[in-house]
């Protein structure tokens, strides 16, 4: 293993859910700021902007835009998550709770196609889908997801409707997983920092393998970044040029998992209607349990969903310009393929 990895990773990230006081991630907005993300949109269907111009600019925040700069600090140099609370997306049409949403991810970042049909703002329902098929990804279904990454620097998630039962949304920090295995199997570390390859699950840019090399952990500049899907890295498994996964590659893997779901360290949190969860993938994964959904389709859970390229972000090391695009500093992350166009679709409609 490399002399250059500390013994212990100690950032604000580097939590243990237990410890976490949820006043200190979660922010309640005021009427005033309500009423501000209400004018901004107001004033952009009256000019009848498109979708594809809003900006920070156009979408202007005097009051709430300083205070969503400091949870774009919050989650590169901080905790590496927050929850706004709570919009009243009960009294909005999809499209007015996506775009009033889609304008607080631009006071964040830029948003990144989530699929290779180019979306902006992704809609995250059961479609009666199942991971078994190699091509389906599970936030289109009603399983649990396990802990993973996205591939963006921040996700966003607003939830428009709960389930009927389960869809809790869990956290871990990578940090955290990191220092755990050093202290009790530091042989098995080593291979989490080596390239596995993880299943592209369909959506190939072009020139690319149809899976990726990147490792689990990777540990540039200072700063640990995780990447990581483990039904997809088994899911790779069925490409014959891809590497083969040995026993003891599993067995780190395993010891990945089992500490990421160790309620001692990760931390959970039911997402109510109006409530939005940003998390920073470098930092932190995330999850959400199975769940048992409503017969009526009025009432089906519902989460739209942003990937976002932060300014002022890490630096992270080539490797992800395999995945992300680029490694451009504000500028990577999203899912490009042969005849991608970057759209909206405000309506849970379309996948």
């Amino acid at each position: 293993m490399s002399q250059d990895l500390p013994d212990k990773v100690q950032i604000p990230s580097a939590w243990y859910g237990p410890n976490e006081d949820p006043k200190s991630w979660t922010i309640d907005l005021s009427l005033t700021e309500i009423a501000e993300l209400e004018a901004a949109y107001d004033r952009n269907t009256k000019e009848q902007i498109s979708a594809h111009l809003l900006s920070k600019e156009n979408f202007s925040l005097p009051t709430l835009g300083p205070k969503l700069e400091k949870i774009r600090s919050e989650l590169i140099h901080g905790k590496g998550f927050v929850v706004i609370r709570r919009i009243p997306v009960e009294n909005y049409t999809e499209q007015k709770a996506g775009t009033i949403f889609y304008g607080i991810g631009l006071h964040l970042g830029s948003a990144r196609s989530q699929n290779s049909m180019g979306h902006l703002l992704g809609h995250v329902r059961d479609l009666g889908l199942s991971s078994t098929n190699p091509n389906v990804r599970i936030y289109q279904t009603k399983e649990r997801q396990t802990f993973h990454t996205d591939s963006s620097d921040a996700v966003g998630l607003l939830c428009l409707k709960t389930a009927k039962a389960g869809g809790i949304s869990l956290l871990v920090s990578a940090s955290t997983i990191f220092n755990e295995i050093q202290s009790r199997r530091p042989d098995l570390l080593k291979l989490l920092f080596e390239p596995i390859a993880t299943d592209r699950r369909g959506e190939i840019p072009e020139g690319m393998l149809p899976f990726l090399l990147i490792p689990v952990f990777s540990y540039y500049q200072s700063n640990l970044t995780v990447f990581y899907q483990r039904q997809y890295i088994e899911s790779a498994q069925r490409f014959p040029e891809a590497p083969r996964l040995t026993p003891q590659h599993i067995e780190a893997l395993d010891l990945f998992d089992s500490l990421a779901n160790d309620p001692k360290l990760n931390l959970s949190m039911k997402l109510e209607p109006g409530d939005i969860q940003f998390v920073y993938n470098h930092a932190l994964l995330h999850d959400r349990t199975a769940f048992e959904d409503w017969a009526d389709p009025s009432m089906k859970r519902h989460l739209l969903r942003l990937w976002i390229s932060l300014p002022g972000d890490r630096e992270l090391p080539e490797v992800f310009s395999t995945r992300f695009g680029s490694t451009e500093v504000g500028n990577r992350g999203g899912i490009i393929c042969k005849g991608t166009v970057p759209s909206f679709s405000w309506t849970s409609e379309l996948k």
